[in-house]
């Protein structure tokens, strides 16, 4: 094996292996909730976008203060708690609809408590990697991460659509419960010990420590710029995502088959994306491959809106591709370039700016899509959507980030100041 590469630790190894059960079952629910609300409650696009909503709205409401815990919490512990709620919630789905007792308002509440306990997951799983392997095996590490998640939508997306079509929607769901359980128990093999965070001054209250991470995402140009791209792609894709369930199903009279199809070659763009991300990198540098990619590749983002019977499928299904590519090459790089900035101390309160910026964009994108939806038509709100994907490059290319073409060559350690300037 390469130097510096993650695979040497044991502990990534587990993490890695627990994550393949977890991103699994999150990618069967993915297709199988909103089916379930489609298919055996009978929800509406409005119904469907605050469906949508709510799995995500929980990054907004403790997002941040969820950083600044993780930063003073036993990380391994929070992972595996994390799982086994996961675990219980998705399990009450198909047992209240063997009773005949499944609602709306059940699974609206199921899904908004799995992203509490998904906001906690998330941010402890990208704040303990760099203390796992080392920010030199950063970039192979994110490249493994990111193309575990793609594999997910492949494997799990498609998988979820044969499930929904084969045993229904709700009997699908059970494959998510089992996921999470099997991705708890397996990183309880996870032997990490954290060194004991830094000392703090009696005065270092919560909403100081949110502040510190606030100021130092938000008051550096470079982070800044990575999180306002990574949150116009999150907002358009969720504006098309949440409808793509009544367009299918309902519009164009497709099979769950289909639409799982369509998501996984998505998650193929995005699995290829983060296995070529290093080597774009070390050709055009880690700031200038984002933005000739976003320029490049972004616009594709117009050709999902054309999506309908026969070749029109195909042409969207090609635009869908190429935009999940360039999402998943800016997922290794971006989170590399901003694990790299970032000291130790500060990993959980980053993470979890990033997480409340780019998840609350999820979760207003879903709102805004189910508002359209039933204002002014899927057509209408498909284009929203492909045209926030493909501006939302600008960002990056409008800022210093695109000039980088090496990661810092220092390091940050301990606690940065708190006022950093802002061209920093």
């Amino acid at each position: 094996m390469r130097a510096h590469s993650p695979w040497r630790v044991p502990d990534f190894r587990t993490l890695f292996s627990a994550s393949v059960l977890s991103n699994l079952g999150t990618n069967v629910g993915y297709v199988a909730v909103p089916l379930v609300a489609v298919a055996s409650l009978d929800a509406g696009p409005g119904e469907v976008g605050v469906l949508a909503t709510l799995s995500t709205v929980a990054f907004l409401l403790i997002g941040l203060p969820a950083g600044a815990w993780v930063d003073r919490m036993r990380q391994r512990r929070v992972l595996i708690v994390a799982e086994l709620v996961r675990a219980l919630l998705f399990a009450s789905v198909p047992i209240a609809w063997w009773l005949d007792a499944l609602t709306l308002w059940q699974l609206y509440a199921v899904v908004f408590l799995n992203g509490c306990a998904t906001v906690f997951f998330d941010v402890t799983s990208q704040s303990v990697l760099p203390q796992l392997v080392g920010r030199e095996a950063l970039v192979s590490a994110n490249s493994a991460m990111v193309g575990l998640m793609a594999a997910g939508n492949v494997a799990g997306r498609g998988v979820g659509g044969a499930l929904v079509q084969w045993l229904t929607a709700p009997v699908a769901v059970v494959w998510t419960a089992l996921s999470y359980l099997g991705s708890a128990i397996r990183l309880i093999g996870v032997r990490y010990a954290p060194a004991s965070p830094p000392a703090r001054k009696a005065s270092d209250g919560l909403r100081a420590q949110i502040a510190e991470g606030l100021r130092h995402v938000l008051g550096n140009r470079e982070l800044r710029a990575l999180a306002l791209t990574a949150a116009t792609a999150n907002f358009g894709m969720q504006i098309v995502n949440t409808m793509l369930p009544v367009l299918f199903v309902r519009e164009l009279g497709l099979s769950a088959g289909v639409l799982g199809a369509f998501w996984a070659a998505g998650g193929v763009g995005v699995l290829l994306g983060s296995r070529c991300a290093g080597y774009i990198a070390a050709r055009l540098g880690y700031g200038r491959a984002l933005g000739i990619l976003g320029l490049c590749l972004a616009p594709a983002g117009l050709l999902v809106p054309l999506i309908g019977p026969g070749p029109w499928l195909w042409l969207a299904g090609a635009g869908w591709l190429l935009t999940l590519f360039k999402i998943g090459t800016d997922n290794v790089i971006g989170v590399t370039l901003r694990q790299w900035m970032t000291p130790d101390a500060l990993l959980g309160r980053m993470n979890a700016t990033f997480r409340f910026l780019l998840m609350g964009a999820l979760a207003i994108g879903a709102a805004v899509s189910g508002l359209l939806g039933e204002l002014a038509g899927l057509q209408t709100t498909l284009w929203v959507g492909g045209a926030a994907m493909a501006a939302s490059f600008l960002p990056v290319f409008l800022s210093p980030v695109r000039r980088r073409r090496e990661l810092p060559q220092e390091r940050p350690q301990g606690r940065p100041q708190a006022a950093a300037p802002a061209d920093r």
